[in-house]
Order: structure tokens, then C-alpha cells, then sequence
């Protein structure tokens, strides 16, 4: 059965997931912010997560002023998906491990490979 986390409580998670990833790896993360949406698109309902942008091997070197990439977080069926807080806990900071790893140029396969897709 889904849980139900008002969203101030699932913002923390996603910063407490933010915040546990290794400092060397965050400090590599350019121009990026961190949404919370409260459902996915329409076309892709069940969607946890989504990179929107060009990731880092993909970046010329004049790429800078641009606006920033997005990583979103769907809300809804992250709580669809988890039985407990701990379960929901768990899934936000895989979601944000698989969306910075798209930053970094890791598509879903060679995540899938490496235990995160």
C-alpha cells in the first residue's frame, strides 16, 4: 500500500539524497537544479525521475551561460511505489544517484550494468 508524505517531509528526503552523495562527485555537478514535480507526465505516469539537459560529455567547451539543466522528481509515483518511509527513502536517493549519473553521461544501460537502473 502507497504512503502518504506531505511534501515538505519528501523535500527534506531529496535534500538528505542530495546531500549523501560523495563530495567529490557533487562538486563535479555543473549547472544543475533539483525540482520536485508533484506527478509525471502524462505520457509516462509511473516515471520517477528525469535528467533535462546536455550531459557533461556532451557539453562543448562554449556551453557556459546557459540555463541550467533539470533533474525532476516525481513525487506521486515515488509514493505509489513505496509500502514505508524507509522504502521511499531508499528509492528517492537511488532516483537521485540514476539522474545525476545521466548528468555525468551514464545512459540506462550502463546503469543497469552497474546495479543503478
Amino acid at each position: 500500500m502507497p504512503i502518504d508524505l506531505d511534501p515538505a517531509a519528501f523535500d527534506a528526503m531529496v535534500e538528505r539524497a542530495l546531500d549523501d552523495l560523495p563530495r567529490d562527485l557533487a562538486a563535479l555537478v555543473e549547472n544543475v537544479v533539483v525540482l520536485v514535480e508533484a506527478e509525471a507526465p502524462p505520457e509516462d505516469p509511473d516515471l520517477l525521475g528525469l535528467y533535462d539537459g546536455l550531459a557533461l560529455t556532451e557539453r562543448q567547451a562554449n556551453h557556459a551561460g546557459m540555463l541550467p539543466d533539470r533533474i525532476l522528481l516525481f513525487r506521486g509515483p515515488l509514493l505509489d511505489m513505496a509500502d514505508t518511509e524507509e522504502h521511499l527513502e531508499e528509492e528517492v536517493r537511488i532516483t537521485v544517484v540514476h539522474e545525476v549519473a545521466h548528468h555525468f553521461g551514464l545512459d540506462d544501460q550502463r546503469l543497469h550494468e552497474l546495479g543503478w537502473g
